[in-house]
């Protein structure tokens, strides 16, 4: 990537989007939802709607939010706002109208992109045909050079605001051209991570339009749906997604040989052994993994699988641990208000995640959220340990494991399972002081928009009652309620 042009402030002109992204052969096709686009035709879109939001009132410097399902339309109005010098935030379409609102009303956009037909239940695609309403409001220009706005997954509590410049973008994409194992020209991608988030946004979208790798959303997010992407196609084909799109894959009967699946990368969080060897059993391909977080990107990677469970850092990234957390280097803070803003410090960002560095290697070891360590009856307890053996349990689909008054158990039983049998296996398979106390059995574990279970208390409490109360309707008020909360 050769240098780009600078803006009298020192910031990446705009014209970086055509340089970077919209670059290439123009009868080519880059992307690929119920027909295939072509550069000249993402091109034109590009300008078209360019004009559109211009004529809404934004100008080099101005704020835009974008709340669109992954789509033409998305891709078209992200580029438009970096190509018109805007600040361009990311929101979910999942998120719920209260959710939304409170969203702008922290951010404050001159301009807001929705659909004229909001996405409603049905079955999970991997993208909507979508037709842009642009609408003007009395907000606020951007503060500072930041060209994307992204909340963090709030997994674990409030979402944080973070902001990347264009030449962070940039950077990244550098970075991705240097990891051994990603897609390059002339192969394809098929993702299942939405463009909205970090991993489907660099490490999909524009990864693929910067290094003409072929890009491929799903009609369906099954496991049916999911192989026909893969099989639509003769290129050599890497999946894209999140541990939640390998058990989804898991589900598939008698799935078809692909002769052109090379493997898939997987982000968001750890990979079970169990679902690991399972996945790469089925399939016969590799299975990487790639470490990140929406503040900096791609943080370290083993696409090949040959370091499980270490993971070697991107080129052009520092990390180190200090006190058993790993922090990564970042030149500025990402943090665009004061959630999270205390985490970076001197050129350095705390993960929040416990590790370590090998001194000869280099290569890096994530062992889990700092705050899964807890002390049980002063014995030290890692729940990320405990969570690892309730959900590998042929009894459970999926848990959570958290630590209030003690340990609980959030879960979702797979056919044929019981409590009481996920507690026999525990008592033989984990010590007395790490066992779950509290065992919550719910109809299906909750969700972030990126497929990350929720770690929020109160919305697993919200979740387990929810079930209880489904349950006892289902038994006619009998005292087998099958959500009820067991103490073990």
């Amino acid at each position: 990537m050769g240098a780009l042009p600078l803006t009298p402030a020192g910031e990446l002109d705009p014209s970086w989007v055509d340089e970077v992204l919209l670059a290439g052969p123009g009868g080519e096709p880059c992307l690929f939802f119920d027909a295939p686009v072509t550069r000249d035709a993402l091109r034109r879109l590009v300008r078209e709607r360019q004009a559109v939001l211009g004529a809404a009132g934004l100008r080099r410097g101005g704020s835009v939010a974008i709340r669109l399902a992954p789509s033409p339309a998305l891709v078209a109005e992200l580029l438009a706002s970096w190509r018109t010098g805007a600040r361009a935030a990311l929101l979910d379409h999942r998120l719920t109208e209260f959710e939304a609102e409170r969203a702008l009303a922290r951010l404050e956009p001159q301009v807001v992109v929705t659909a004229e037909h909001p996405v409603s239940g049905g079955p999970a695609r991997g993208h909507h045909p979508q037709r842009p309403v642009v609408t003007a409001r009395p907000g606020r220009p951007a503060e500072g050079p930041h060209a994307l706005v992204q909340f963090s997954s709030g997994s674990t509590g409030p979402a944080k605001v973070i902001g990347r410049t264009a030449a962070d973008l940039v950077a990244e994409l550098g970075r991705y051209e240097r990891i051994d194992g990603v897609p390059r020209a002339g192969e394809r991608m098929v993702s299942l991570a939405s463009p909205v988030h970090v991993l489907g946004l660099v490490g999909g979208l524009l990864h693929c339009l910067h290094a003409g790798v072929r890009l491929a959303f799903p009609g369906r997010v099954t496991a049916d749906g999911v192989l026909a992407a893969v099989a639509a196609g003769p290129e050599p084909t890497t999946l894209l997604g999140v541990p939640f799109h390998l058990e989804l894959l898991g589900w598939a009967v008698d799935p078809p040989r692909l002769p052109q699946l090379t493997g898939m990368t997987t982000g968001g969080e750890p990979v079970r052994p169990e679902v690991h060897d399972a996945f790469v059993d089925r399939y016969g391909v590799r299975l990487g993994s790639m470490y990140g977080m929406t503040e900096v990107g791609v943080i370290a990677t083993d696409l090949h699988g040959a370091h499980r469970p270490e993971l070697t850092p991107a080129p052009g990234l520092a990390l180190r641990a200090v006190d058993g957390e790993l922090l990564v280097s970042a030149a500025h803070s990402p943090y665009l208000d004061p959630v999270g803003a205390d985490r970076w410090a001197d050129g350095w960002l705390r993960t929040r995640d416990g590790g370590g560095v090998d001194p000869g290697t280099g290569r890096v070891r994530v062992r889990g959220r700092l705050d899964s360590q807890v002390s049980i009856g002063g014995l030290k307890v890692d729940l990320t340990e405990v969570e690892h053996a309730v959900a590998a349990l042929p009894e459970v689909e999926s848990a959570v494991v958290l630590h209030g008054s003690a340990i609980e158990a959030y879960l979702v039983l797979a056919p044929g399972g019981s409590a009481a049998r996920v507690e026999q296996r525990l008592a033989e398979q984990l010590a007395a002081y790490k066992r779950p106390r509290l065992l919550h059995v719910l109809e299906r574990l909750p969700r972030t928009a990126t497929g990350k279970p929720v770690r929020d208390r109160s919305a697993l409490a919200a979740a387990a009652a929810a079930s209880a109360a489904a349950a006892a309707a289902a038994t006619a008020g009998t005292t087998a309620a099958a959500g009820a909360a067991r103490r073990v």
